[in-house]
């Protein structure tokens, strides 16, 4: 299954993606999605559904964060060998984690603004992981069974607020508007491999990244088994699990960051794909 939340933000109502990529209502069915809906028992119960008998969404609705009530947003960082290098870092002998603010989520077209004093956002396609049953002290072999799905992910940052003023990477990746997730979240048995999926991003139109995540350093298996060693994570928790080269910091022969009115375009293999325009700093935020 494909779930959605379509709608104006703030009040967005659940949907799911048809056979044919028309979005069905589910607001008859359930009044959102949300950690609940992802559990084993949710989602067995939308799995049963006649889809053709839910009510049709016409027109080209905004998309919203395809599940509502995240409690924990956890990032991976330095997850593809190939883009610790051009970061300058070495290898990690063990996952790097980082939070990413909730405050950030954002619908997957919705703009993208710097933050105020911003000198050097840049921009990350990552794979997510949407937790589906409470994972604490999982083993590797059993990780993936806590996993309800995959959904594409916009790890934006904004470097010199991670790398130059000291402290932890969090200042850098949780200001708002810095977590695009969606369109979709595509349940596990519908992904198969996740270690065997195409990513990319251009920036105006030009290629930037074009990677895979066969090339992660820890699989997914090892991240969400690593991770609920030091926290709970419950249904509809987020993990962004790392970026492949190409980000702006890495460019040659003179890094590139994001300014006012560029486009972001990204997608990942089976989970679809986002558009963001880049605006500026207001201080009343972004509509």
């Amino acid at each position: 299954m494909k779930l959605l939340r379509y709608g104006p933000k703030g009040a967005e109502k659940p949907g799911l993606l048809d056979k044919d990529g028309k979005i069905r209502d589910l607001s008859g069915v359930i009044s959102d999605i949300t950690g609940e809906t992802l559990t084993p028992a949710g989602l067995a119960e939308l799995a049963g559904l006649d889809v053709a008998l839910l009510p049709v969404v016409e027109g080209s609705p905004r998309y919203g964060v395809p599940v509502n009530g995240v409690s924990k947003f956890i990032a991976v960082g330095l997850n593809f060998a190939d883009h610790a290098a051009e970061s300058n870092l070495p290898i990690p002998e063990e996952p790097v984690l980082f939070t990413k603010a909730v405050s950030c989520l954002t619908g997957p077209n919705d703009p993208v603004m710097l933050p105020k004093g911003s000198l050097k956002t840049d921009w990350e396609v990552e794979l997510g992981v949407v937790i589906g049953s409470r994972a604490r002290y999982v083993s590797e072999d059993k990780a993936l069974d806590h996993v309800a799905g995959y959904v594409l992910i916009n790890d934006v940052s904004e470097r010199a607020f991670q790398i130059e003023r000291g402290g932890t990477w969090d200042k850098g990746k949780g200001c708002d508007t810095f977590g695009p997730v969606g369109p979709w979240i595509v349940t596990s048995d519908e992904v198969g491999d996740p270690q065997n999926l195409g990513m990319w991003l251009d920036v105006n139109g030009q290629r930037k990244q074009d990677g895979s995540s066969r090339t992660m350093i820890f699989p997914i298996s090892k991240l969400v088994s690593y991770i609920s060693e030091f926290m709970t994570l419950e249904p509809g928790d987020l993990i962004t699990t790392g970026t492949p080269p190409g980000v702006g910091m890495g460019q040659k022969p003179e890094p590139v960051y994001l300014k006012a009115g560029d486009e972001i375009r990204l997608g990942i293999e089976k989970l679809g794909e986002q558009r963001q325009i880049v605006v500026a700093w207001a201080q009343e935020g972004v509509a």
